[in-house]
């Protein structure tokens, strides 16, 4: 049985393209060389921050997101910056009776931003907010800890394998990789996609159909 189904945040339910952007603005960097800079930095299996190093050694991004607040430009995003199948699939998941959640690796801000989405979820919370963030799996334990069922009857929803999949499979959940964002499409052919992954999707749609399948 499959009783909640958890979301990641970014490029998950959240098309960050937007964000990324006005880190190129702040950088005073074209957008497409940071762009295609941060493709290759994720191609080569390092982490995304190290994309910051290379245009401004030393770069702290905890800092440097203080700084934009500051100067009236923080991290923002919408209801625009919500992939169109959010809604309709947290919706009718929640239509058949399923718990669910929205936990990520976000700051507190984005944490506020989501709440006040009013998204069809019955919980949302933050790296920030529980002081514990991916790919510990005391973040995932955490998960386990809100929902109302097993382990076993939870699937995570996320694109990245080392920071959803991995991690999320190792304290027993169960799994779908979402194939979309840069990780999602640079990684989609990784062997451990298949390894790890209960479930492979293009799309949130897809998940009341894998739902309504196991739960017959």
């Amino acid at each position: 049985m499959i009783g909640a189904v958890v979301f990641d945040v970014g490029e998950t339910l959240v098309d960050e393209t937007r964000e990324y952007g006005t880190w190129a603005d702040w950088l005073g960097v074209p957008r497409h060389t940071f762009v295609s800079v941060f493709g290759a930095v994720i191609a080569s299996g390092r982490d995304y921050r190290e994309t910051f190093q290379i245009f401004q050694p030393g770069f702290d991004l905890a800092e440097q997101r203080e700084a934009r607040a500051q100067a009236g430009r923080p991290e923002t995003y919408g209801e625009e910056d919500l992939y169109p199948d959010v809604r309709p699939a947290l919706s009718q998941l929640r239509a058949m009776s399923v718990w669910v959640g929205i936990v990520g690796n976000q700051t507190v801000r984005s944490g506020k931003i989501l709440r006040s989405l009013d998204l069809p979820a019955d919980f949302i919370a933050t790296s920030d907010d529980w002081g514990v963030e991916k790919p510990s799996t005391a973040f995932f334990e955490k998960v386990v800890e809100v929902a109302p069922c097993a382990a076993d009857e939870i699937v995570y929803v996320g694109d990245r394998i080392e920071n959803d999949i991995a991690p999320a499979k190792a304290v027993g959940m169960r799994t779908a990789f979402i194939q979309r964002g840069p990780w999602g499409w640079i990684h989609r052919d990784n062997p451990e996609v298949t390894e790890l992954s209960d479930w492979k999707i293009r799309d949130l749609t897809e998940l009341p159909k894998i739902v309504a399948a196991e739960n017959s």
